[in-house]
């Protein structure tokens, strides 16, 4: 919607032109098709919290649940309120930005509740090897930070430079991590983190093609077709990034807690995370 300069589409909200449901011509299409999506969103998140909050034992995951539902709420008012105030970067910066804790929460729910997670034995990292617990939940705020600064760019709210300075240092977190894990950690977890570094060099391809496509494009009358798919692409790609760079940092923190013993099968310590009791 944003790649194709469609935000006040539709000038009104909650309605659409004072109907549920306006011609999907031109921008509307994008517009009134976003909030249908969101819409369906909402509607399933709702479900997922009272199923949460009626089925799991653990009063951490439930509060997750209705985290995510609250969130899920004030981020539809946020979109709202861009279209009421002719789209302000401020707010439509803090409208993509909310958007990404969503995704991180609901993936969370994801992997607590599977059944891996459940079974997984907590124990200690490998004899010598440097702790990645820290340098896994680093990153995700890493990711995370630069998606904010990603839409702040891409929302007119800040300049390029800084979503320059944030990818770089993702990147070198990135790097430094797939190291760690290819040297001292088994298998599976340096093909997680191989893969995460190329989602990454990808994402910081895609970026700067997509800059180019956008300086070249500076001057065209509407937004064209490679604009349009390359910026969509690129902001995919990055939440892609977010969510592997999670559930990396999940799995870590769930099989190497740093204090539970080893062999104690299902039970492990909150890992630093203030309000989280990660024990099953």
């Amino acid at each position: 919607m944003t790649s194709n300069d469609a935000g006040l589409a539709v000038p009104d909200w909650p309605l659409s032109y004072g109907r549920l449901m306006p011609p999907m011509v031109g921008g509307i299409f994008y517009e009134h098709g976003h909030r249908m999506v969101a819409t369906f969103v909402g509607m399933v998140t709702v479900i997922l919290a009272i199923w949460t909050g009626a089925r799991e034992a653990r009063s951490w995951v439930r509060r997750l649940g209705w985290l995510n539902l609250t969130v899920v709420v004030v981020q539809g008012l946020l979109g709202g309120l861009t279209v009421l105030y002719f789209l302000p970067p401020a707010i439509s910066m803090a409208h993509a930005s909310l958007a990404q804790a969503f995704f991180c929460i609901t993936i969370t729910l994801a992997v607590v509740t599977g059944r891996g997670w459940i079974e997984e034995e907590a124990l200690p990292a490998p004899a010598g090897a440097p702790s990645i617990r820290s340098l896994s939940l680093w990153l995700v705020g890493a990711v995370y930070l630069q998606t904010v600064l990603g839409a702040g760019n891409r929302h007119n709210a800040i300049g390029i430079l800084p979503h320059i300075a944030g990818a770089t240092g993702v990147m070198v977190l990135v790097i430094w991590l797939a190291v760690l894990a290819h040297r001292h950690y088994p298998a599976h977890w340096a093909r997680h983190a191989a893969l995460l570094g190329t989602v990454a060099a990808l994402q910081t391809i895609l970026g700067v093609a997509t800059l180019l496509v956008k300086n070249a494009a500076m001057t065209a009358v509407q937004p064209m077709p490679d604009r349009v798919w390359s910026a969509t692409t690129h902001v995919a790609l990055g939440a892609l990034t977010l969510a592997i760079a999670l559930v990396f940092a999940l799995r870590v923190c769930r099989r190497f807690p740093g204090s539970a013993s080893a062999g104690e099968k299902g039970v492990s310590r909150t890992p630093e995370i203030p309000g989280l009791d990660f024990s099953v």
